[in-house]
């Protein structure tokens, strides 16, 4: 996460100067250069993807085919980019991009499209977002709004370990996750419209799509809602808009329903199985292992190569404590892709539950190689605190306490538990008020940890400006979030007004001692 909050700070640091929008042609201001694009686009794109799914590749063809129908679009786009089009092993149906030309198309919304030109509508929508600097905008916009950390904690919506994501991978969730404005969508239908003219499509399929898209959101369709149409809202307005766009545009153009049959066909013939992925993830997640098990033989029955389905089961196993017989189908998930994050992490995590230890930590390190999430580097600390090395435990945990999710919180509850008794006062709280002779002390514990005793001297500058120490003092018990109060003697002090009285010009308490 420094690397990426170095990288908006930076920004920051240049003159804000104009640019001319290749797109728009008009002039607009302009924080974020155009290699700072592409370096984003870049870096983020892996880890964008591992978090969404990974990428699809039961059928190396279905990605060919997308990146042939994107690159004709791109080649009449008004930027030269190093455009990249990616399938993604995802059912939500839902399309994305990164700043530099990185767009990804899920496979669940493939299978809802009906032909080659409303995928080139979905494709020409995206280039725009890229070609007119859309989320170069919104991140300047962020820091115009928000200052240099751009929502640094937002999870994507739709990826089941985007809340997991540390270090620089956060930014990847941030920018999938990013609404464009009315006017971003606007300009991104009405130029994708005019790119899949200028390539050869009816551009009245965008049209058709959208209409599509507007049933679909005022029906309350839930996988549309948590997919597509959170980041990229439809609407009658666009419908209306669209439509008269239309008119400037020549009529016809290439459909391509047969060829768009042909390439999605394993998909559509898969489907079933992807289906039952998606009711067993949710049965497992409602603690019905039975029926998640159900649903994971299905999957299986109707694809054994796809190790999302594998997955499935070990996870099923795993939650059923069967660690021997989730290692085997976490071993035939990575057989088949070995390019996923989480098929590792998973077996790392069931390999720490076999007390294989070193084999685990391997699993958990080349997981955060692919994608550094907050769950293995809690488990790699915790593995590493077992084996008695306590400095590289509390350098996982750190990394792991960054997210705001159950191994995050875990892992800071550990850190804080080893990290406490060595430093107290990074932690704790204290305050001082002298009355009469006596100070009052108070030591107040925010943290998660409850330490049984806390320890803290009293500091002072007296009338000859020395500091003063008395001698330490031990309290009792502080639970998590509460406070311990003690009175320390300080006098005799003569007069109604101690303070002045003693020549006192400051006091503090210093917590020097806390052990838990």
């Amino acid at each position: 996460m420094k690397k990426t909050i170095f990288l908006i700070l930076s920004v920051v640091s240049l003159l804000a100067g104009c640019a001319v929008n290749p797109v728009t042609g008009t002039r607009e201001l302009a924080l974020v250069s155009e290699s700072q694009e592409l370096n984003l686009g870049r870096e983020q794109f892996e880890p964008g993807r591992q978090m969404q799914g990974g990428d699809y590749i039961l059928e190396p063809g279905l990605t060919r085919y997308v990146n042939q129908v994107g690159q004709r679009l791109a080649a009449v786009s008004d930027r030269e980019l190093p455009y990249e089009f990616m399938v993604l092993n995802n059912s939500t149906p839902n399309a994305w991009t990164l700043p530099g030309g990185k767009i990804a198309v899920n496979r669940g919304l493939l299978v809802e499209l009906q032909n080659e030109a409303e995928l080139a509508a979905v494709l020409g929508h995206e280039i725009v977002h890229a070609a007119a600097r859309h989320g170069a905008k919104n991140m300047e916009r962020g820091l115009f709004l928000q200052g240099a950390l751009l929502a640094a904690g937002i999870a994507a919506r739709e990826s089941d370990y985007s809340r997991y994501v540390v270090g620089g991978a956060e930014m990847a969730a941030v920018l999938i996750s990013g609404k464009y404005s009315r006017d971003a969508e606007r300009e991104a239908d009405y130029y994708g419209m005019l790119y899949m003219a200028r390539a050869g499509y009816d551009p009245e399929a965008a049209v058709g799509l959208q209409e599509t898209f507007v049933r679909l959101q005022e029906g309350g369709s839930a996988n549309w809602l948590s997919g597509l149409f959170a980041s990229h809202p439809p609407s009658q307005e666009r419908v209306a808009a669209n439509r008269k766009a239309l008119q400037s545009f020549p009529p016809g153009g290439r459909l391509g329903i047969e060829s768009y049959r042909r390439e999605v066909a394993y998909l559509l013939k898969t489907k079933e199985g992807y289906d039952a992925l998606v009711e067993g993830r949710k049965a497992l997640a409602e603690d019905d292992a039975a029926r998640a098990m159900s649903f994971a033989e299905k999957a299986l029955a109707v694809e054994p190569r796809e190790g999302h389905f594998h997955a499935l089961q070990g996870d099923v196993y795993i939650a059923r404590k069967m660690y021997n017989q989730a290692m085997d189908s976490f071993d035939r998930a990575i057989d088949r892709n070995s390019g996923y994050f989480y098929y590792y992490l998973r077996r790392g995590l069931t390999k720490q539950e076999l007390g294989e230890y070193m084999s685990a930590n391997v699993d958990l390190r080349k997981s955060t190689d692919l994608l550094p999430t907050a769950t293995a580097y809690n488990a790699m600390g915790e593995l590493a605190l077992a084996g008695g090395n306590t400095r590289a435990a509390m350098e996982h945990f750190s990394k792991a306490a960054a997210s705001d999710s159950d191994s995050g919180r875990a892992a800071r509850f550990s850190l804080i538990q080893l990290d406490l008794p060595q430093n107290p006062d990074r932690y704790l709280r204290s305050e001082v008020q002298l009355g009469g002779d006596f100070a009052l002390v108070r030591v107040y514990n925010p943290t998660p940890v409850s330490i049984q005793s806390v320890g803290f001297v009293i500091e002072y500058i007296d009338k000859q400006g020395n500091l003063r120490r008395t001698d330490p003092y031990l309290l009792g018990g502080v639970p998590a979030g509460g406070t311990i109060s003690t009175r320390v003697w300080m006098g005799p002090f003569d007069g109604a007004d101690a303070t002045k009285a003693a020549g006192i010009r400051f006091m503090q308490a210093v917590v020097n001692d806390a052990r838990n």
